[in-house]
């Protein structure tokens, strides 16, 4: 599992489920208005989404990986999860291209940072 900083969490489980697939896997009340809450990808991986709480924490926000590609999100069925998220308004960046290793595309998250969707191609 890896953190994600966000500046909400209904905010990011909203764009996480609906336009990215993932699902809802726990949002547990920790009090003091925090909470822990866990997504979990088709592919089996899961991101936490923690809410940015001071400002050293929100100027991270969107840049959390120095402006490169810090998420991979792998697609079965790479066209189908493109027109889902473009048509959720996903922003995609570049491509879609095909690579050696499969069909890649670069989008930003609400926030700014970069992901690739990334169909592997399979071994022959």
């Amino acid at each position: 599992m890896t953190a994600l900083v966000v500046p909400d969490y209904d905010e990011a489980i909203a764009f996480f489920r609906d336009a990215l697939g993932f699902a809802l896997e726990e949002d547990s009340d920790l009090g003091g208005g925090k909470r822990w809450v866990v997504m979990a990808g088709a592919q089996g991986g899961k991101l936490l989404l923690a809410r940015a709480v001071n400002d050293e924490q929100r100027s991270a926000i969107g840049n959390q990986a120095g402006g490169r590609v810090g998420w991979f999100l792998a697609s079965e069925d790479f066209a189908a999860d493109h027109a889902r998220m473009i048509a959720w308004g996903v922003d995609f960046t570049d491509g879609p291209r095909d690579e050696p290793y499969g069909t890649v595309a670069v989008f930003t998250d609400p926030w700014g940072n970069r992901w690739d969707l990334i169909e592997h191609r399979k071994a022959a």
